[in-house]
């Protein structure tokens, strides 16, 4: 956006930009830019929450005002209510107590402990959808019951047959499978009324699930593959950086 700013800015027209990754807007030199210290993905601060959206907005618009540039990079100064941890929260999914299955364990019992487990997040996740009526999960393209054996899969020699996804490859289904199962597992956690910061939703799901521990085992399976495909969406595309230990 900050690029476009340059050639729109040449037609006469005023530009203010938002951007969550300070070192590109640096790089880029947007004519205005307003930086959010705001996780990814969440570009205005705070879902269901209008004031704070609000906020941002204006500040970013009073950017307009200002004609002491070329170049005018604001830094927002206000934190992210949601990354305010929520003393006292627990999550609102009873998980099962299951054993975490080795990391050599064959690929039918990592898939039996997990659809135990999934079965338990769903009764959650169904309670909590039924009041906020709206969800992420679904970018995967799969039923639900079709998760489990297409991730586990990946700890063996891989899917047979062709991808459960016409236009991708059975790898990239199973990404957006990982995607859907992060999601699931963390609207599931958080209950109508409760407010815990992203971090709290995160570290439950990263340090308590076997989903987690799956997502960690695929990846290390994908890394110890020949396939260059494989290699690569281990490496980067299933577990954050700091979650892989």
């Amino acid at each position: 956006m900050s690029a476009l700013g340059h050639l729109i800015e040449q037609r006469g027209i005023a530009t203010t930009a938002i951007g969550l990754i300070r070192l590109h807007m640096e790089k880029i030199r947007g004519p205005r830019g307003l930086w959010v210290p705001f996780e990814l993905g969440r570009p205005l601060g705070e879902p269901e929450n209008a004031d704070f959206q609000r906020r941002v907005l204006l500040t970013a618009l009073r950017l307009l005002e200002r004609d002491d540039g070329p170049v005018i990079l604001e830094d927002y100064a206000e934190a992210a209510p949601g990354r305010l941890p929520e003393t006292g929260w627990t999550p609102a999914v009873t998980l099962p107590d299951v054993p975490v299955p080795a990391d050599d364990a064959s690929a039918a019992e990592w898939r039996h402990v997990l659809q135990v487990e999934l079965a338990a997040v769903l009764l959650a996740w169904d309670r909590v959808h039924d009041v906020r009526g709206y969800t992420t999960v679904g970018g995967g393209r799969l039923p639900l019951d079709a998760w489990a054996s297409l991730v586990c899969s990946f700890l063996a020699d891989g899917p047979t047959g062709p991808s459960p996804v016409p236009d991708l490859r059975a790898i990239q289904a199973a990404r957006y499978v990982i995607d859907d199962l992060k999601a699931l597992y963390t609207e599931a956690a958080v209950a109508p009324g409760t407010n815990p910061s992203s971090q709290q939703v995160l570290d439950w799901f990263w340090d308590h699930t076997v989903a987690a521990q799956l997502i960690r085992t695929v990846r290390k399976a994908c890394l110890a593959s020949p396939d260059k495909v494989l290699t690569i969406v281990g490496s980067n595309q299933l577990v954050p950086a700091a979650r892989v230990g």
